[in-house]
């Protein structure tokens, strides 16, 4: 047995740990060992061939469980309070995005005209339309519920393109989906949660608007600026890019959860529930709504997990912005981490099934599989 699988092993032991002692009731013994199970988890997948691709997923979960364990650390560092870091950190990622991206992501708007429509369409009616269901259908907090509605309203994230590429999907149509509902979201997600989400709390349409344009458009504008002065130049910035952009959305959803664990305790299971229903259901109407169309096995599964993945990070920005962060973030924070866990046995899944049409291969289309090596 090599050193990898020794610590999974070990991780396995100290999972049974750490139920047999929440079973006795001595959570208090089990915290210390919940630290261990991560750090031994985290090193043992490295690994495993199989296991490798849930690594960003096993860090988020690691954050998750600190957060709720020593949510003071993770609020305040230093007397500095952590929240402020969200928006800097999503315009990052925005930026990332942007230095990645180019006239050709929206070529394929004339290329594939059925697809991106079929596909803006999905994503900006079957979410919203879920999320007002189940805000209202649960009985949540007013806050809670419109944070619900808020990963409903808004757009897809480059999570979806890596998924796709696992996927067989089509990643051209993935890449291009992203790029136009992300430009888009300015626009339509103030207006759905003006129309959907404002029986909850009030919804300032222009406020939003802007607020989503500092924190979006303008770092994906100055990314693709970036990118057209200093392309071929800066191999360094694509190289770190992945890593920062992943630490990025590790670090933001344990500040959220950090600061919303009061409310986790009391309905965070339900919340758990309704990420699981939200998210499922994204999958399945995405993927049989255009099979009802007659599109193809690959296009299917792209605008399935398209639908299915939200912009958590985006969601997040928009809550901590509202000076919401601990209740209306919390909901995207907690969809975000089951959609990563969720996404990724989808992905892998349909990667052992045969895809219809001639030219499964994702890697057929080179451009696009740079890009997604790229983004993420």
């Amino acid at each position: 047995m090599n050193l990898y699988k020794l610590l999974l092993a070990l991780a396995g032991f100290s999972l049974i740990g750490i139920l047999l002692l929440l079973l006795l009731g001595l959570p208090h013994i089990a915290i210390p060992l919940v630290l261990i199970f991560f750090g031994l988890l985290l090193i043992g997948i490295q690994g495993s061939v199989a296991l490798k691709g849930f690594s960003f997923t096993v860090w988020v979960l690691a954050a998750v469980a600190v957060s709720m364990i020593y949510p003071s650390y993770i609020t305040h560092v230093a007397g500095y309070q952590t929240d402020g870091l969200i928006v800097p950190l999503i315009q990052l990622i925005m930026f990332g995005m942007g230095t990645t991206m180019g006239v050709r992501d929206f070529v394929g708007v004339i290329k594939m005209p059925k697809g991106i429509l079929v596909g803006m369409i999905s994503q900006f009616s079957i979410m919203p339309v879920l999320s007002i269901i189940l805000a209202l259908s649960l009985g949540f907090p007013a806050e809670i519920a419109a944070g619900v509605v808020l990963i409903g309203c808004s757009p897809s994230g480059v999570s979806s393109n890596i998924m796709t590429f696992l996927a067989r999907g089509n990643l051209a149509l993935s890449i291009t989906l992203t790029s136009v509902t992300t430009l888009l979201a300015p626009f339509m997600t103030p207006l759905l949660m003006q129309l959907l989400a404002g029986q909850f709390i009030p919804i300032d349409f222009y406020q939003m608007m802007v607020s989503i344009l500092n924190m979006i458009l303008l770092p994906i504008i100055a990314g693709m600026v970036f990118n057209r002065i200093f392309r071929g130049r800066a191999a360094w910035l694509n190289a770190a890019m992945p890593i920062v952009a992943m630490a990025a959305n590790v670090i933001i959803i344990a500040v959220i959860v950090a600061a919303g664990r009061d409310s986790l305790l009391n309905i965070g299971l339900l919340l758990l529930l309704t990420a699981f229903i939200h998210n499922a259901c994204g999958y399945l109407l995405g993927y049989w709504g255009c099979r009802a169309l007659k599109m193809n096995e690959q296009d299917c599964r792209t605008i399935a997990i398209e639908v299915g993945m939200q912009n958590g990070g985006m969601a997040a920005g928009i809550a901590s912005q509202m000076g919401k962060a601990a209740t209306m973030g919390l909901y995207p924070a907690i969809f975000g981490t089951w959609m990563d866990v969720s996404g990724s046995f989808l992905a892998n899944w349909w990667r052992k099934s045969p895809v219809e049409e001639p030219n499964p291969d994702p890697v057929a289309d080179p451009a696009a599989s740079e890009k997604v090596e790229d983004r993420v």
